[in-house]
């Protein structure tokens, strides 16, 4: 694909912005420090969270895919064995691995922006630097910090039909937290 909507500024979350995160997980939000990302419709679709959640948990995923649209379509690429696929080529392209292990660093630096977890020094997300383990991971990555940054991140949204060519994926809601009736 060659219209991926990235990357976007990142900005604090508003509390409208907390509140369709909440629903497009269905759960609430925990140690979310940005938007990292924002479908064209303006909501957010990856969300960078702390290193360290609120409950004093180490989380090691800054990046989290939020878009029930894009995280359904990246799980039916990883269902297709692709993450294999990507695996299998790190132990036969030197050029690539590198990139990846670059992406690993990158991943690393930005999350030790928000503060130092001993317990996950070292250690990034999505099977890198050495294995593909989780496309989602990538695919906020990749949005999150724009193109060339993070090779399989990269080539998981260039496989993507445009997840937010329908929007917003979450129905507008209320103040009383009803969903909007819809406008015509």
């Amino acid at each position: 694909m060659t219209n991926v909507p990235y990357p976007t500024p990142a900005t604090p979350p508003t509390p409208d912005d907390l509140e369709v995160a909440q629903r497009q997980l269905g759960r609430p939000v925990r140690g979310v420090v940005e938007v990292a990302h924002r479908c064209p419709c303006g909501g957010p679709d990856v969300i960078r969270t702390e290193p360290r959640l609120p409950d004093g948990t180490p989380f090691p995923t800054s990046f989290y895919a939020t878009c029930p649209r894009l995280t359904g379509a990246i799980s039916t690429l990883e269902s297709s064995g692709l993450m294999k696929e990507m695996t299998a080529r790190l132990e036969t392209d030197e050029e690539l691995a590198a990139q990846y292990r670059a992406a690993h660093e990158d991943y690393l630096a930005r999350r030790a922006e928000l503060g130092d977890v001993p317990e996950i020094d070292g250690i990034s997300a999505g099977g890198m630097p050495t294995r593909v383990k989780c496309l989602h991971v990538l695919a906020g990555h990749a949005l999150a910090a724009g193109p060339g940054v993070n090779p399989f991140g990269d080539e998981t949204l260039a496989a993507l039909d445009a997840w937010w060519a329908v929007n917003p994926c979450v129905a507008p809601v209320a103040c009383d937290g009803d969903p909007l009736p819809e406008q015509s």
